[in-house]
Formats: structure tokens, sequence, C-alpha cells
């Protein structure tokens, strides 16, 4: 299998586990943050390589106007939204019409928090190497609402770990993050499914059961 493709998100996060542990990242009091539903898949598998206690990072992406699938920002855990005010521009959304996407996202992400943990506190990220992971990033806005919200939370190192994402964006990355490990950076790139052999879609109850397998304070 090519380089910049991967089986499934298992493989992805044993090959991207097994990266950051050459790299030396993943020490004592690391966490490891899978941002749902499918980084969570890929996320497990990087806590298991590393060792790390694993928990999730809601973010939800904010839509373009009749393309919900085209991010122009994203909420984070913390409800803040972060925009692409210039794209946002660019695809005719206003102000008043980016006030309800946002409020949208913001009640999913509160709500997604109580379904996924069942009551469990978060981790606790206070001083720790917080290490954040997805299935992959396209615009990567929901990755840099993660790293923002990780900033104020108090996170000693935030580190983002990706198998894949377009080269422009793994710049845009380095704001926001202290640390940015891609596996594969192509120069084309359409969506993040197309570098999977197997994507398909992960349930909340797959979420729900990796987060609540036993794990290290």
């Amino acid at each position: 299998m090519p380089a910049d493709r991967f089986a499934d998100r298992v493989e992805a996060g044993r090959r991207l586990g097994e990266e950051l542990k050459a790299r030396g990242i993943g020490a004592e009091g690391a966490v490891v943050l899978g941002i749902p539903r499918g980084g969570v898949v890929t996320a497990a598998e990087v806590a298991r390589v590393l060792g790390a206690p694993l928990d999730v990072a809601l973010a939800r992406k904010v839509g373009a106007p009749g393309n919900a699938e085209l991010a122009i920002g994203a909420v984070g855990p913390d409800g803040a939204a972060v925009i692409d005010e210039d794209l946002a521009r660019r695809v005719g959304a206003t102000a008043e019409w980016l006030d309800r996407a946002v409020e949208r996202e913001q009640h999913e992400v509160a709500d997604r928090q109580r379904r996924f943990r069942d009551g469990r506190p978060p981790l606790d990220v206070v001083g720790r190497q917080a290490i954040v992971v997805d299935d992959g990033v396209a615009t990567g806005s929901t990755a840099v609402a993660v790293g923002r919200w990780l900033a104020g939370a108090g996170a000693r190192r935030r580190i983002l770990a990706v198998p894949v994402a377009p080269p422009q964006t793994a710049e845009r990355l380095g704001n926001a993050y202290d640390e940015v490990h891609i596996l594969a950076t192509p120069p084309a790139f359409f969506a993040v499914g197309e570098f999977y052999a197997n994507f398909r879609q992960v349930t909340d109850d797959e979420v729900r059961q990796l987060l609540a397998a036993p794990k290290s304070p």
C-alpha cells in the first residue's frame, strides 16, 4: 500500500503512534485526545502504542451555506468559534447566518459531550503534554479550534498528530500547536477518505465504547 494511503483508521493510528514514539513523544503524563467520531478510533490506537490515556476533544466544523462539507470555521470544546473570515465572505456567509450556524454547532458540541462521556469527567490537561489526533484534516478548522482551547485550558505542550493533510493546511496548523506531526502531505488532495481503503462511518456507540475502556488517571 502506498505510504500516503491507509488500510483503515486503526492501521493509521498504529503507524502514527509508532512515529510519535520514535520521536520521543508521549512520555509519562501525556494524554491523547481524539476528535470525534473517526478521529477517536485513530486516537485509541495512538494511545495504545504510547501507553497513554485516551479522551475526546469535541469540536464541530461550521459548514458553508449550501455546502455543509466545506468548513469555513469550527466550534471548539469550550464553545469558542474560529471562523475563516475571508472564506466566509467568499461563500456568502453573512454575519447573521454565521451567528445561527455557530449557535447550532455550540449546542451540538454540548450535546455530544454528554452523549460520549456518559457522565465521566474529562481528563485534566493542565500541565500535561496533550496529543490531539484526527483521522486526517482538510481545512484544519476543527483542529485549530481544539488547539486554541488547549492553550486556554493550560496544557503544557500542544501536539497535533494526523495521518494525512494537504500541505497548505499543515502550514496553518503550526500556528495553533507547538508541534505538528503528519505522516503524509500529498499535493493532490480532495478529501480525507480518499487516502483510506476503508473509511466507513463511525457510530456514537463505538466512540462511547472506546472512551469507556479502562485508562490511566
